[in-house]
């Protein structure tokens, strides 16, 4: 994670293993948040969104960081990468360009046997307690949208045009949706 030196009090890899290796897809999560704790079943969850997600758009195993904080360290980030200075549900640290949404581009001498490190997502658990209180559905929903959001810029997404907010949002909800996540 960017500049990321503070105490983890959580901090668990789920890994699909064949014969003691990792193969593909791999979701490093951290919980920072020190008050708010997630349970092994959310983690699941966004390890399988991850390769269902990753294997639609990309085609290959990929490796994904996510870092679980409070208000007041995603608004630090926000303000030292975006010079935004306020908190953000969902910050994304892509580490490679694309031409389009899951057309990424590599580097010759970047290709890298294994999965393909994609960067970083940073949630703040405080601002999704409150997001999904207010759009009424569950926290585990709100924190699975983040992730998707935050995934999807991950693989060259973005929503700055309308076009492409469009073409992330129907993504988005179509990803949540195979993934049985509706607005409860």
């Amino acid at each position: 994670m960017p500049g990321s030196n503070t105490r983890t009090n959580y901090s668990r890899k789920w890994k699909q293993k064949r014969g003691g290796e990792p193969v593909g897809t791999e979701v490093i999560i951290t919980n920072e948040h020190g008050e708010i704790e997630l349970d092994q079943s959310l983690g699941n969850t966004l390890e399988t969104l991850a390769k269902e997600i990753i294997a639609a758009e990309l085609g290959r195993a990929a490796e994904v960081s996510v870092l679980f904080t409070n208000d007041e360290r995603i608004q630090e980030l926000n303000r030292e990468y975006r010079q935004n200075d306020s908190a953000t549900d969902v910050l994304s640290f892509p580490l490679y360009e694309y031409t389009a949404p899951g057309q990424i581009i590599i580097e010759p001498g970047d290709e890298a046997e294994g999965p393909l490190v994609l960067g970083d997502i940073v949630i703040s658990l405080d601002t999704a307690w409150r997001q999904a209180d207010l759009y009424g559905h569950s926290y585990s929903r709100e924190i699975s949208y983040l992730f998707v959001h935050g995934l999807l810029h991950l693989l060259g997404y973005d929503h700055l045009a309308e076009h492409d907010r469009l073409l992330m949002r129907a993504a988005e909800e179509r990803y949540l949706v195979q993934a049985g996540l509706t607005r409860e």
